[in-house]
């Protein structure tokens, strides 16, 4: 299991077996380089952590802790856990700031406790084998490593692929995996009855009333320091930092905090395309410029084919986000630099930053027009330009006139319930709903705002099951550490206090943090157009890479796979291919499978022959 994971740890690895457990640890050293080796154990030897992540208050846990007596021997952020944990038990992770999932065996109780962080950043799969033994790992791979581990396919996690492009948790790919939550614990003992997982945080929007009748520039002014607090916490490293540079505000306002919190010039990672529509080369280079950058950049003319058969391997549980191509990308380009880099991830479903949110706040009047327009829209020539007018347009008639949860999934959806039914082969998941998953968060967060609780079904669900799912593997495959300073807690507290017209009023998009960063950023970026980490994956499929997907979804390896139609599948090629519709999300998301189910050799039985 360990040696499937060499890539998140390349510079050591470490092991403690005591029946009945067995701990692994794969380590990329960033802090204490010489001494963090894991697992760590508190002083007599009987609780062991391991730890995948970044704790950046462990300076001040370690004088605390030490303080009330316990015994250091690294300056590692892993050892202050596991001395958190035996002068607070289980309250340990709420005194946690960062990013990480966390194994502790408690010899003295023969218990076993896992943690996973807050915002959901750092992964953590668990498996209950049939013996009632516990099996948990970073990722998929390393559960595929144990004898005996199944692999059938979860037919919700299926479908949930298919509506949105990657599966919420908990589910996984595979039945009697799941995914720990953020924020939760999750504890197991060899003489109890199972797991039993329970929240310890659950961020959420809680308007503040004092934040209603504060000044915007009071409010500017506070957001940019707890920017540049969180900044600061996470540049700490014994090895160089850089930041992943996209020319959009959030990443912007890292490269320019980090450049003046940074003690030595900051590196800056950039990658841009041949087609105009989606290139940001040159904004990116009016902050490298403005803050005298070690800038680095790359043009991007893969070999889409042969990368999207390494990203089979990279994301062990399918991710059909076509962002993942040129996140792997950049990532492989800043590895050859540096160890660390801050990326931009929480920013759009924190300060508002999506257009679907305008979408959402102009629905109530224009939704019901344009959705009897739709006959008409439907009928506007498909582009293969960066989210074209006739794209936009044709998602908002399709979820103009539904309620307002709805809506704003169908503005986002890949297949409807309809192409769904349409496309599988097999029956769906009795009485299953991908959606469902939607309408839980959004049901808890009842008396919100309303933009306030669609951001947080984003920050919730999107954000941490497809964002930050596809950071973390893609930047873990080049062993390269990604930290993301707009998830942390002096950030978050404050963009999930303040009223939601803060964030959005009109057409304008991220009112409070373009305010609060306006001294930090050239005008082109901060008032420029949104473009997104996106790809030209329309016009690719209509060319050099049309070939390979009808190779990947023939209907020869359609029928071997078992899952879909493959009169289904080849509607949607030929539709595309000859312009009739932008079927490229949807085309992206079944070839991504398609790779994988080659990869990984998962199956499922058809219940009765296929048509053709």
């Amino acid at each position: 299991m360990s040696a499937t994971l060499v890539h998140r740890g390349p510079d050591d690895d470490g092991q403690v077996v005591a029946p009945p457990v067995g701990l692994a640890a794969r380590r990329l050293s960033i802090i204490d380089l010489a001494g963090g080796h894991q697992p760590i154990a508190n002083e007599d030897g009987r609780v062991h952590v391991v730890q995948n992540g970044e704790i950046y208050n462990h300076e001040v846990l370690h004088r605390e802790l030490a303080a009330r007596g316990h015994e250091f021997r690294t300056r590692c952020d892993t050892e202050a856990i596991v001395h958190l944990f035996e002068e607070h038990g289980d309250g340990f992770a709420e005194r946690l700031r960062g990013m990480f999932a966390v194994a502790i065996w408690d010899g003295r109780a023969s218990r076993l406790v896992l943690a996973r962080d807050r915002f959901g950043i750092k992964p953590l799969f668990y498996w209950e084998a049939p013996d009632g033994g516990l099996a948990f790992a970073s990722e998929l791979k390393a559960l595929m490593a144990l004898p005996g581990f199944p692999r059938e396919i979860d037919m919700r996690g299926l479908e949930s692929l298919l509506a949105f492009n990657s599966i919420p948790r908990p589910l996984t790919i595979f039945e009697g995996v799941r995914k720990l939550e953020p924020g939760h614990l999750l504890s197991w003992s060899p003489d109890g009855d199972g797991v039993e997982v329970r929240p310890y945080a659950r961020p959420a929007p809680e308007p503040v009333e004092r934040l209603r009748r504060e000044r915007a520039g009071e409010l500017a002014t506070e957001l940019r320091g707890r920017l540049r607090d969180s900044v600061r916490a996470h540049l700490i490293a014994d090895v160089p930092v850089g930041v992943l540079l996209s020319g959009g505000v959030d990443s912007a306002t890292l490269a320019a905090l980090a450049a003046q919190e940074s003690g030595e010039r900051v590196r800056t990672f950039s990658i841009g395309f041949r087609e105009r529509s989606f290139d940001e080369l040159e904004r990116a280079r009016l902050v490298a410029r403005r803050y005298d950058t070690d800038h680095h950049e790359l043009i991007v003319e893969p070999d889409v084919a042969e990368l999207l058969t390494r990203l089979a391997e990279v994301f062990d549980e399918p991710l059909a986000d076509s962002s993942a191509v040129p996140t792997y990308l950049v990532s492989q380009l800043a590895s050859e630099h540096v160890k660390v880099a801050l990326s931009g991830e929480g920013g759009d479903e924190l300060f508002g930053g999506y257009y679907t949110y305008v979408a959402d706040a102009i629905a109530p009047w224009a939704g019901k027009p344009a959705a009897a327009l739709r006959p008409l829209i439907e009928r506007l020539p498909s582009s293969s330009a960066r989210v074209s007018f006739d794209y936009k347009a044709k998602r908002f008639a399709r979820g103009g006139a539904l309620p307002p949860l709805e809506r704003h999934h169908a503005w986002k959806e890949i297949f409807s319930p309809e192409l769904r039914a349409e496309l599988l082969a097999a029956p769906p998941a009795p009485g299953f709903d991908p959606l469902d998953v939607y309408r839980e968060r959004y049901a808890a967060t009842a008396g919100a705002e309303p933009l306030a609780r669609l951001q947080d079904v984003d920050r919730d669900i999107y954000l941490v099951d497809d964002l930050l799912v596809k950071t973390d593997r893609a930047s873990m495959a080049h062993s390269l550490e990604v930290r993301v300073p707009f998830l942390d807690t002096a950030v978050t507290d404050l963009a999930l206090a303040v009223p939601s017209n803060r964030h959005l009023l009109g057409w304008q998009r991220k009112r409070l943090l373009r305010r609060a960063v306006a001294p930090l950023l050239p005008k082109r970026i901060l008032y420029g157009r949104k473009r997104g980490f996106s790809i030209p994956a329309a016009a690719w499929l209509r060319g050099e890479l049309l070939p390979f997907a009808r190779d990947v979804l023939s209907p020869d390896a359609i029928r071997r796979q078992g899952l879909f139609r493959p009169e289904a599948v080849d509607r949607l090629l030929t539709e595309h291919a000859s312009g009739q519709a932008d079927n490229s999300r949807q085309i992206w998301c079944l070839m991504t499978l398609g790779l994988w189910l080659e990869r990984y050799g998962a199956r499922r039985e058809v219940p009765y022959p296929l048509p053709g």
